[in-house]
């Protein structure tokens, strides 16, 4: 607000005068405010509460989403690729649905789906994907795809573990950095990815106690996506595991090289599963069926089928067919339309 300037009477500056020595007064007389910004985020950092344990059911997300609107929460690892910007884009122009996409790890993921902050997951851990679903929160689970994860290390290959198992190779990676041998490091994605999770799958094949024994100065858990950990990984000459699909996407930024590409424990395999309305009545079950019922047809799965082929010579990602799904090592459900549209 702007004010004019006019001169005032002397009575009535005189009276002014001494109205503002009382209130200067009263003021040197205060102690001085402690200043706000002393006593926050230096007590609660950001990095203190990772989204993976925050937030309890009571507090579930009740703001119904838009219509016309789809939120996609995903793993890494098919975010970093480029296959859902090429989907996003796709099903966009055809449908008209606005698409927005969240790439965290599946564990990541599933706690945004459990507190109904997005329609559908797109995610890539067996056992999590069960517990979600064994828990009520997803509804029309449908498996699409499926590639490799592959162990990568420095081209020296200082632990010697190329063509072994999975389960070989990390048994020797482990004994050799407990020995603190030289250049024997393993970068670990340790964000409760689906990644992480075939990780410490394999650990336990290998017949080692995850939180005991995989410990050390030689294993590095940096808490990253997969991109980041392919890229850390190479800058420290460690090994890690990835899915295929990243690594080719990433091959321009690390110079690590596939070691270990074949074994049961690096089957990946990737579900579309929408957020049950019965749990959170918010979420938008319509358009998540819609996109699970596209991603499945002739059309969707050609182009997760022909991803990669132009860039890399070969496809990052193999679709999941009716015949082959249903049983091991997959057993999932792969065929069908879910809830009509």
């Amino acid at each position: 607000m702007f004010m004019t300037s006019r001169r005032l009477p002397v009575v009535g500056a005189f009276a002014l005068l001494i109205i503002l020595g009382i209130v200067l007064a009263g003021c040197t007389t205060q102690p001085p405010a402690t200043p706000p910004a002393t006593t926050p985020a230096t007590t609660a950092p950001a990095t203190t509460a990772p989204a993976t344990t925050a937030t309890p059911a009571a507090t579930a997300n009740t703001t119904a989403h838009k219509p016309g609107e789809l939120l996609i929460a995903t793993t890494t690892s098919l975010y970093d690729t480029g296959l859902l910007n090429k989907v996003q884009d796709l099903y966009q122009n055809e449908t008209g649905i606005i698409v927005k996409i969240t790439s965290q790890g599946t564990g990541q993921s599933i706690e945004l789906a459990k507190r109904g902050d997005v329609d559908l997951l797109l995610v890539h851990s067996p056992s999590q994907e069960k517990t979600f679903m064994d828990d009520g929160y997803g509804l029309n689970q449908r498996c699409f795809a499926y590639n490799y994860f592959i162990i990568v290390g420095p081209q020296n290959d200082p632990a010697k573990i190329a063509n072994m198992t999975p389960e070989a190779a990390f048994a020797k990676i482990l004994a050799l950095g407990k020995n603190n041998t030289a250049g024997v490091l393993f970068a670990s994605r340790g964000d409760k990815s689906g990644t992480h999770t075939a990780e410490q799958g394999i650990w336990g094949k290998a017949g080692f106690n995850y939180t005991k024994d995989v410990t050390g100065p030689w294993y590095l858990s940096i808490g990253k996506g997969m991109g980041d950990t392919l890229v850390f990984a190479s800058q420290k000459g460690a090994y890690t595991l990835s899915d295929e699909g990243t690594y080719l996407a990433y091959k321009g930024q690390q110079n690590l090289v596939p070691l270990v590409t074949e074994g049961g424990a690096l089957l990946n395999r990737y579900s579309a599963i929408a957020v049950n309305p019965a749990k959170n009545p918010n979420v938008n079950i319509k358009e998540a069926d819609r996109f699970i019922n596209w991603l499945i047809s002739k059309e969707g799965l050609g182009v997760v089928g022909d991803f990669g082929t132009e860039k890399y010579g070969k496809s990052l990602f193999t679709p999941l067919s009716p015949d082959v799904c249903v049983a091991a090592p997959f057993n999932c459900t792969c065929a069908g339309e879910v809830a009509p549209v």
